[in-house]
């Protein structure tokens, strides 16, 4: 049994002799079946979530309308859901009603794919009335019951199957399939937020390509923000490595470049992204789209860092289909090699040009002459000190 399991078991324990059942469940049990690492465990259990609160000293309320109850034990912390049905979907994405069931079975009934829909208890043997493991051994992704129900419950449900596609490396069972065809539509109902975190668990799968694939096949593609005119660019992905990526915003890089879009900005905004990412992936496609090579320009690459140069230089491979290593390689050797990396190892500081310059009042010339400063260090054309500068910005009346 993996380690997080067997730390956790004393809550399993706690919850057992205090007369209720406790399983583990969802997708830590799925990965302990397919090999996959275990980032942390859930458990299920017949307990009420004030039964629960009533066993444990420290809970925290983060889901207690669905069952939900954060365990805080010496071992860990613990999410502890009660065991529970849903129904009522009328928006497609949240049931109506919750009730909760001391059933294990109904429970596992209402998950979205036989694979997420097996429990372990305590001694690691498996509870599974759907035959998820059978569709494990298979690399099948198999909903519970109809698909057709499963689906117009909640939409995201198809975009989770073509995510675990991707991570898996696994097939789609062929009725899960037409089904997901079929409603594909009901993905307008679902927040852009909930399809960003499905859809980037999806860019970096190992099977990323196959999954895209499926996306353009299935028409799914048409309900992402901003891809609905670009079913032909898409389509092109498998003709790239694109394995290769590791981070997402490579993958947001290369996908932007693919598909020409100009508006980077508006076009990620759509997606609800952080400006924070945003920014970083308009750093990765300007640099792509740099000419010359951005390389030949040490000031851009000290502007833009070495994480954003990096990952541009990662995204021009795959588009020249080139070894990604090798032009990591070449590119951490050039930044190594910068004369200066950041404003702070200038000798030269904003201070000290004003403190030189007496008689100018703060204003853009400021930052034009640090930037020359910065660009003759980097070039060569002045050694980084504080004296040389100053003479060399004096010659070139930038102070």
């Amino acid at each position: 049994m993996n380690q997080l399991f067997t730390e956790a078991l004393p809550v399993i324990a706690a919850l057992e002799e205090a007369g209720y059942e406790a399983y583990f469940v969802g997708g830590s049990v799925r990965d302990s079946l397919t090999g996959r690492l275990i980032n942390d465990v859930d458990i299920a259990t017949s307990a009420t979530p004030y039964e629960v609160k009533a066993i444990f000293q420290k809970t925290v309320d983060v889901g207690i309308a669905h069952g939900t109850i954060l365990v805080l034990h010496e071992s860990g912390k613990y999410e502890v859901t009660t065991f529970r049905t849903e129904s009522g979907y009328s928006d497609f994405r949240r049931p109506d009603e919750v009730n909760f069931v001391r059933s294990l079975k109904e429970d596992l009934q209402r998950r979205d794919f036989t694979m997420n829909a097996i429990a372990m208890d305590r001694k690691g043997k498996l509870i599974d009335p759907f035959y998820g493991k059978e569709a494990i051994q298979k690399k099948e992704i198999v909903t519970v019951g109809n698909p057709n129900e499963r689906f117009t419950e909640d939409g995201l449900r198809m975009m989770r199957a073509l995510r675990f596609v991707s991570q898996l490396r696994f097939e789609l069972n062929p009725d899960t399939y037409a089904s997901l065809k079929k409603h594909v539509h009901l993905m307008e109902h679902i927040s852009v937020e909930r399809i960003l975190v499905e859809f980037e668990k999806l860019l970096l799968g190992v099977d990323r390509k196959k999954s895209l694939e499926l996306v353009v096949n299935s028409s799914l593609y048409y309900y992402l923000p901003g891809f609905k005119t670009y079913k032909s660019q898409l389509a092109k992905v498998k003709a790239y490595g694109i394995e290769q990526l590791k981070e997402e915003e490579e993958m947001w890089g290369f996908l932007l470049v693919l598909l020409d879009i100009e508006n980077i900005e508006s076009f990620l905004r759509n997606w609800k992204m952080p400006m924070k990412n945003i920014r970083f992936i308009q750093s990765v496609v300007r640099l792509v789209k740099q000419e010359p090579n951005f390389l030949q320009d040490k000031f851009l690459l000290f502007k833009e860092g070495e994480k954003a140069a990096v990952s541009a230089a990662s995204v021009m491979a795959v588009l020249e289909h080139t070894n990604v290593e090798n032009v990591i390689n070449t590119v951490k050797e050039v930044y190594t090699n910068l004369m200066i990396k950041s404003m702070s190892e200038l000798a030269l500081t904003g201070h000290d040009l004003l403190a030189f310059a007496s008689d100018r009042k703060p204003g853009p010339w400021v930052k034009e002459a640090m930037d020359g400063a910065v660009q003759a260090v980097l070039t060569g054309k002045v050694a980084n000190d504080k004296a040389a500068i100053k003479e060399w910005l004096n010659t070139c009346n930038l102070m």
